[in-house]
């Protein structure tokens, strides 16, 4: 009987199914089914959520540096503000640490925020000239501007600006401990010693500055020197009482 002959005897026998070549022992044990291993969940990145108002986050930002390197770092990785996310460079201190004689500018401008440097193109031109009228060179002061980056355009900070990154500047202070201090611009003035101060200008203040006792010597913004010529004899006045008291 051929192979088609044979399955429809088959057929006819009542087979509904298909015989393996090997026989299946249907009265074995059957082993249950292994459980569904579920793999551990994928452990999450833990998210560091800032905690506390940007000025606090600020406050212990700048606490935290115990050297300028570890300051400059800190101010560059501050997220509170979006002034960072917006300039081209951080402007940071530039100069002597050890000189005893720090210089504090106003807001970077354009020149800074290219070069990333205090106190660089015009303005740096005519501070050099001021100083090296009375023997000095930036190579023997500290630099520093009143916040480390540019608002945009070049516009003023507002008052939240400056009292976010006024920590950084007063840690910078509390770091090198200047003997001198000269603050260019009654912004620099206000911020750094109060609003008492906005109107003073060539004078030395004796105040308290990170709590210590700092002669102050505030002259008038640079930037209004290069608009105002008739305002520089109260800077050269400026540089002349800083001569002194440097030699006395």
């Amino acid at each position: 009987m051929d192979a088609l002959g044979l399955l429809r005897l088959q057929m006819e026998w009542g087979a509904d199914e298909a015989l393996d070549e090997t026989p299946v022992d249907r009265l074995r044990p059957v082993a249950a089914a292994p459980a569904l291993v579920r793999p551990p969940p994928a452990r999450e990145r833990a998210v560091q959520v800032p905690t506390g108002t940007p000025v606090e986050r600020a406050i212990r930002a700048a606490a935290g540096a115990d050297s300028l390197d570890a300051l400059r770092a800190a101010i560059a990785g501050f997220e509170g503000c979006p002034l960072r996310d917006m300039a081209t460079n951080m402007v940071f201190a530039t100069g002597d640490p050890d000189a005893g004689l720090l210089l504090i500018g106003g807001p970077p401008g354009a020149d800074e925020d290219r070069s990333g440097l205090p106190f660089s193109g015009r303005e740096g031109a005519l501070l050099d000239q001021m100083a090296a009228s009375v023997g000095l060179k930036r190579e023997a002061m500290l630099l520093a501007p009143l916040i480390p980056w540019r608002p945009p355009g070049g516009r003023v900070p507002n008052p939240g600006e400056l009292q976010l990154y006024r920590p950084f500047l007063g840690r910078l202070i509390t770091l090198t401990s200047p003997a001198r201090i000269v603050m260019f611009g009654a912004l620099a003035a206000s911020t750094v010693l109060g609003a008492a101060q906005r109107g003073r200008t060539v004078a030395w203040v004796e105040t308290a500055v990170e709590a210590r006792k700092t002669p102050v010597l505030i002259l008038p913004a640079i930037g209004d020197l290069l608009k105002t010529p008739a305002r520089r004899k109260d800077a050269w006045t400026g540089m002349r009482l800083l001569r002194r008291a440097l030699d006395g």
